[in-house]
């Protein structure tokens, strides 16, 4: 389908594209006013944006070349250019890992997380969905979950990708006193995490058919970051919503461009001694 080709192009050499364009505008934005300007850009107190993820159908018609202005009679056009299919989007926080590691490589799934990790796929599976395809960021966490995932919803196409890594999206409002990232993390994760969202979450490919059912193995940051995108909601307050360890975050995303929250870390399907944050 489209949107797999799409991924597979973004997390390889066209990766670094586009976070080098999403990190020039960071920069602008910060020369402009700040991170909270960049924030207030993108979320609309006035109302939601249509166009949000710039796939709106009067977005896509292409203006006449010599006029340089889109027909003013372009019905026939707009038919051509509506979406048909609904995107179910299924945001899984990794398992619990060994917090104790200081690398990458040696924070692999504890015990209970390998635990968790089943269990997330067991509730995906009972769900009967027809899954399309499961994308996974490449920190070892993620990836080990996903592995587990993936036992129970076999022969699905699994893709790694850095654009999901786990970073600090934006300052969160309010401030935390027992986590401060550098202004450069913010600098640099931000652009990547804000990639990730513009790669991820949008309304279906134009070509696509039927409704899909993708599942993204990635991070509590990220994820909570992308909810309020998604729902544009102002971005900065990410750090107020709590996700468990194996939780799962349902986003969809109709035709229109209307985003619904189904489920926001899920874990109902965990007995409570199996629960972490």
């Amino acid at each position: 389908m489209g949107f797999r080709k799409a991924a597979q192009f973004v997390c390889g050499a066209a990766g670094v594209a586009v976070v080098a364009a999403a990190s020039t505008s960071a920069s602008q934005r910060r020369r402009d006013g700040g991170l909270n300007t960049a924030a207030a850009s993108w979320s609309h107190g006035t109302g939601w944006d249509n166009n949000w993820d710039k796939r709106e159908p009067i977005s896509l018609i292409k203006p006449n070349q010599k006029s340089k202005e889109v027909p003013e009679d372009h019905t026939t056009q707009l038919d051509n250019y509506k979406v048909k299919a609904t995107r179910h989007i299924f945001l899984i926080r990794h398992s619990q890992y060994e917090l104790s590691a200081s690398t990458d490589k040696d924070r692999v799934l504890t015990a209970l997380g390998r635990e968790q990790a089943e269990l997330t796929g067991q509730r995906l599976a009972s769900l009967g969905l027809n899954y399309d395809i499961l994308i996974h960021s490449s920190m070892t966490r993620a990836k080990e979950t996903a592995t587990i995932i993936r036992k129970y919803l076999p022969g699905l196409e699994m893709m790694s990708c850095d654009l999901l890594r786990e970073g600090a999206p934006i300052e969160p409002d309010p401030p935390v006193s027992h986590w401060k990232p550098e202004a450069m993390q913010y600098h640099e994760d931000g652009a990547r995490i804000e990639a990730a969202f513009r790669r991820y979450i949008h309304r279906a490919d134009l070509k696509q058919q039927n409704d899909s059912y993708e599942v993204i193995v990635c991070h509590a940051n990220v994820i909570r970051y992308f909810v309020c995108r998604a729902l544009q909601f102002p971005p900065e307050g990410w750090l107020r919503m709590c996700l468990n360890n194996g939780s799962i975050t349902w986003l969809t995303i109709r035709p229109n461009g209307r985003v619904a929250l189904r489920t926001l870390g899920d874990t109902g399907f965990m007995p409570p001694d199996k629960l972490t944050r």
